[in-house]
């Protein structure tokens, strides 16, 4: 694993690396099977495009988001695609064994070599019962406290190099390093890079410390993402991973043809998130329903409050967006993940931005 496995190549006139992150989200009369051919056109799309990265997030107990399994769904996506690196973004660790993501994630690697990121965070991407569920434990705070000691577990899997007189250092994750080293083997150089993904400092110390590279949620912790990147900065130590810090952001953005379209679709999404902060979660409301829908004054607040971190209109107004931002936050890649019913205008709004920088269209 060496930096160039984890620091993206610039096209056209973006300013940085620009990569997706993929919800796999349901709307309103869609099935997941129609979320998963959008997601597999989606790949295909950004990989002809030039984007560095396709990410699948980690949610459970969600109707309208239908990843609840990014090692399938990263399965899935490399055999419909070639070049474009592919990740979860992320897996949410505590929910896990860690031999089972370093077997997972091997397994992945074997599958597309030399082009799978393990992006980790240590929220439960649901809500506590679904956690508990998920874990078979009630003492949800115990699996995030031990995210520093499950990391290690995990890298040391990853790495098959527990010490002598460990308890598993018998134990091997496989696909993995063991194979090289069996009579007559021969093993991949790469494995995953790991990413450490976060909504809050914690996570952006600890990358730091450990010199890894660092995934922001900017789409839903905005008023964090500053602070975040300086702490990651200020505190970086250099690693046989990485020299110098490497940070991307998650980003929400739309362009739309017509931008009164655009705004029709966030509104659609807003609703969806008002109902699942309520307790409500569901399907991707249409446009319609959303434009009928009696928002109570609270509901509005948090509507304006939640739209305000979300570029969407015309592709100028998105492209513009998109540049403010990173310049603001010296972000080194930018990850664009869109929120729509429409299927056909979530592909549009990537192509339109692939458009604004002079992406590549082959």
């Amino acid at each position: 694993m060496t930096a160039d496995e984890i620091r993206g190549t610039i096209h056209g006139t973006a300013p940085v690396p620009l990569s997706v992150l993929d919800l796999v989200t349901v709307g309103a009369g869609r099935t997941a099977t129609d979320a998963l051919r959008t997601s597999v056109d989606l790949a295909k799309l950004t990989e002809s495009r030039g984007f560095h990265r396709y990410w699948v997030a980690e949610h459970h107990s969600m109707p309208g988001v239908a990843s609840s399994s990014p090692a399938v769904i990263l399965a899935h996506l490399a055999a419909h695609t070639d070049r474009i690196r592919l990740g979860s973004g992320g897996v949410m660790l505590p929910n896990h064994a860690p031999l089972v993501i370093a077997e997972q994630f091997g397994t992945l690697e074997a599958m597309a070599p030399g082009r799978v990121d393990l992006g980790l965070g240590r929220a439960p991407g649901t809500d506590g019962a679904t956690a508990a569920a998920l874990r078979r434990s009630n003492t949800l705070n115990e699996g995030a406290d031990d995210f520093p000691e499950q990391l290690v577990e995990l890298t040391r899997f990853l790495d098959d190099d527990f010490p002598d007189g460990h308890p598993y250092r018998r134990i091997h994750a496989v696909p993995g390093p063991i194979q090289s080293t069996s009579p007559g083997g021969v093993q991949s150089p790469h494995r995953p890079p790991v990413w450490l993904l976060g909504s809050s400092g914690f996570s952006a110390r600890l990358a730091a410390t450990l010199g890894l590279p660092f995934a922001f949620a900017h789409h839903f912790s905005a008023q964090n993402t500053v602070p975040a990147l300086d702490l990651y900065r200020e505190s970086f130590r250099p690693s046989a991973v990485l020299k110098e810090p490497y940070a991307l952001i998650g980003v929400s953005a739309l362009a739309t043809d017509d931008e009164k379209e655009a705004r029709r679709q966030v509104l659609a999404a807003s609703l969806n998130m008002v109902r699942l902060r309520t307790g409500r979660p569901g399907l991707v409301p249409t446009p319609e329903e959303a434009e009928a829908y009696d928002f109570s004054p609270m509901e509005r607040d948090f509507i304006t409050s939640w739209n305000s971190n979300v570029i969407h209109g015309s592709v100028d107004e998105v492209r513009a967006g998109l540049d403010d931002l990173q310049k603001r936050t010296g972000a080194d890649e930018l990850m664009l993940t869109s929120h729509a019913h429409s299927a056909e205008l979530r592909l549009r709004s990537y192509e339109l931005i692939a458009d604004a920088y002079g992406l590549p269209t082959a």
